[in-house]
């Protein structure tokens, strides 16, 4: 026998109380005696009514949808990011819908074209560049956007990151004060805007306050992967490098495997920072050094200024930096 769906009606029957009731305490209006909420709730679990949530939004308009992009569900960056996001999400009763770009420029816009079909109230976008047709989708539709951990280097889009230039350099500046003479860069693609503007700009602003010429042979572009730090190692070699700022950590484990693998000692011979500090860090022997982005927290702060930008609330500073720290651990010296 199939199992009948229970209605808010068959709940207000059996606790006694007007639909209306029932219909408060599912939607946690606080003008309910304590006793009659108490009795709703036990029918509800007893009977197992699951409330619909787009009747629910109909009913109130109320449900508020939040889309979220993110390029690499597996990347330990982005899933740190997202915990921040839906921890303040649930807290606001969110709904989240989570769309993966697989770090493809076309996909974004059809995932983006999508979330907007679909009505989202607000969407927090995590890509490494905004092109020109994920710029325009933003505004053609009304819809609230903030990007989280990604940047906009014209400021039209409310964002939340650290101070990737400030970061750089003074990552880049400690290798230079530990004795080497030659510190490689390795990101992702230039043309994404944190790497080719930001930390590059970082780079080679602490090269320059350290009265050390800029050699275009250090710059590195991979695949965030660990597969692409393993092979990047012996290039790092062959350019006579003695030290690298990694923009990921899959990507520094990578090095730091390939270097052990060439038998090369790090920190010793070889020195490595990384960028993300996620879990992987301390999982690696020696654990690496790294910049420390507060990626819960960037998470966390992008979801308030969107709930803030989705009531219409008043926003001071449409772009949000916060701190950083450099954790040193054991690939430096």
């Amino acid at each position: 026998m199939e199992k009948q769906t229970i209605t808010i009606y068959d709940v207000a029957r059996e606790a006694n109380v007007s639909m209306a009731t029932v219909s408060r305490v599912v939607n946690g209006n606080p003008n309910v005696k304590p006793a009659t909420r108490k009795k709703v709730l036990e029918v509800i679990e007893r009977l197992d009514y699951r409330p619909n949530a787009v009747a629910r939004g109909l009913a109130s308009k109320k449900t508020t949808t939040v889309g979220v992009i993110i390029p690499d569900v597996t990347n330990m960056f982005f899933s740190s990011l997202a915990r921040g996001i839906d921890d303040v999400a649930t807290m606001y009763k969110y709904n989240i819908i989570l769309a993966n770009s697989d770090e493809n420029n076309q996909k974004e816009v059809s995932v983006l074209s999508t979330l907007l079909a679909k009505q989202v109230d607000g969407l927090i976008f995590m890509g490494h560049e905004l092109t020109d047709s994920i710029r325009a989708e933003f505004s053609r539709s009304k819809t609230p956007v903030v990007l989280a951990g990604s940047i906009d280097p014209d400021e039209q889009v409310g964002s939340v990151n650290i101070d990737y230039v400030a970061a750089v350099e003074e990552a880049t500046h400690q290798l230079l004060e530990s004795g080497n003479k030659r510190v490689a860069l390795a990101t992702g693609s230039l043309t994404h805007p944190i790497n080719g503007q930001f930390r590059l700009k970082g780079y080679k602003q602490a090269l320059e306050k350290a009265s050390v010429a800029y050699d275009e042979s250090l710059i590195f572009e991979n695949e965030p992967s660990y597969q692409a730090g393993l092979a990047l190692f012996g290039k790092l070699q062959k350019v006579g490098a003695t030290a690298v700022i990694a923009g990921d950590d899959e990507l520094a484990v990578g090095i730091l495997d390939g270097a052990l693998d060439k038998g090369v000692k790090v920190p010793d011979d070889f020195e490595i920072i990384t960028s993300n500090n996620t879990k992987l860090t301390e999982m690696t022997r020696p654990q690496l050094t790294s910049i420390d982005q507060p990626l819960y927290d960037i998470g966390a702060v992008a979801m308030r200024l969107l709930t803030k930008m989705m009531n219409k609330e008043e926003i001071e500073e449409k772009t949000v930096m916060l701190g950083f720290d450099i954790l040193k651990r054991g690939s430096t010296k």
